[in-house]
């Protein structure tokens, strides 16, 4: 299965583990085909290391920017901890908050090889396309919460799936 991202940087071409951590990509797909997705912001941008989205909250690049990071979907799936997947460049991770089973909507990109988080997030999916764009948006001017100064140029537009 894969999906594809059109962002304001461009489009990002992802392969899901759909075998591998079933619930985790189920949960995305149907968000995805749902449209919860669309127009969301890359609210967490740290280069080097993570490129983060998902939070409704950040809608069209509105509401509250103190709330941003923290939203989710009304549904949470479990931790799926797979041996072989990594947190290395370019994988796909399910965000979560200190409840290893609180994963909801929330993601983020790798930028780097992440080592350290792997058996503590889903791994889900990987970039087979357009790292050049996920690169595009790490190096986006953000602020002091590590969130892009201009949304607009930060958008997750779609997500489609294949």
């Amino acid at each position: 299965m894969k999906a594809k991202f059109e962002t304001s940087q461009g489009t990002i071409e992802i392969e899901l583990f759909e075998a591998e951590v079933p619930k985790t990509v189920s949960n995305f797909v149907e968000l995805a085909r749902s449209g919860f997705y669309n127009n969301l912001v890359f609210h967490r941008i740290v280069k080097g290391f993570v490129i983060q989205t998902g939070d409704p909250n950040t809608r069209n690049g509105s509401g509250n920017r103190s709330e941003w990071g923290t939203g989710g979907s009304k549904r949470t799936v479990p931790l799926e901890i797979v041996s072989s997947l990594h947190n290395n460049v370019g994988s796909l991770g399910m965000a979560r908050s200190q409840d290893p089973n609180s994963g909801s909507s929330q993601f983020y990109i790798n930028l780097r090889n992440n080592s350290g988080l792997d058996g503590g997030y889903t791994v889900f999916g990987k970039i087979t396309g357009g790292m050049d764009v996920a690169e595009a948006i790490a190096n986006l001017s953000v602020d002091q919460n590590d969130a892009p100064k201009s949304p607009s140029e930060a958008l997750m537009k779609t997500v489609s799936i294949e």
